[in-house]
């Protein structure tokens, strides 16, 4: 991570559902020089691709039915910072080769404008999806495969990196003490050992809803 900060290439990272992308992506933008800029998340996956183009692209009043004012998007108020598009894989073949010309010319067009606006930012993807796969099955452009994946990070499952679990335990204990005013400083050793042997099938995020969870119920317990 301090490694590829150092960069404005565009980032790819790879990994289940789960593990922990977009904390990687706002540790990247955290250690690079565009961490006074704005950290723009966005789950593709989670947005049509109609509204899709309008959020990143923005739109000019009377654009379209309902377009009553105009609208910067994303792509143009994270200038100086880092977008974050998750679950890329998703997006149409029409916004891959829309956000390969932004990539390309770093400018944009809102919708129902004719004038582009130049824009800087540095892109991070991540998808849980085999995008080369998705190539060959002329689901995924390869001219935009190559131009979001400069550098790829590998983000491995919970279950082949144990060692991390008494760390994330000890930030989660942090974490949820602090929102839930209940100060708890540790874990048995019993506890740790059965959490370290567990398999983890749900990742980081399993293990982080585990000790909310946990420390909700015990505060509204008897």
């Amino acid at each position: 991570i301090p490694e590829v900060a150092k960069s404005d290439s565009s980032i790819l990272l790879v990994g289940e559902t789960g593990t922990g992308k977009e904390l990687v992506a706002k540790a990247i933008h955290a250690k690079s020089k565009r961490s006074y800029f704005p950290f723009i998340p966005i789950n593709c996956g989670a947005i049509p691709d109609s509204l899709l183009e309008s959020e990143l692209f923005g739109h000019q009043k009377g654009a379209f039915t309902g377009a009553t004012h105009s609208r910067k998007g994303f792509l143009e108020v994270v200038s100086g910072g880092t977008l974050f598009l998750d679950e890329i894989g998703e997006v149409s073949a029409k916004m891959q080769i829309d956000l390969l010309r932004v990539l390309e010319a770093k400018e944009i067009t809102r919708i129902g404008n004719c004038h582009p606006i130049k824009v800087d930012f540095l892109l991070i993807s991540a998808t849980r999806q085999d995008l080369e796969q998705q190539i060959a099955a002329g689901n995924f452009r390869e001219d935009f495969f190559y131009r979001i994946n400069v550098i790829t990070i590998q983000i491995p499952p919970l279950r082949d990196r144990k060692e991390d679990i008494p760390l994330l335990i000890a930030h989660f204990l942090e974490k949820y003490s602090q929102e839930t005013t209940k100060r708890v400083d540790r874990v048995s050793r019993d506890t740790l050992e059965r959490l370290t042997a567990y398999e983890w099938p749900g990742n980081v995020r399993e293990l982080e809803n585990l000790f909310e969870r946990a420390l909700i119920i015990d505060l509204e317990g008897p």
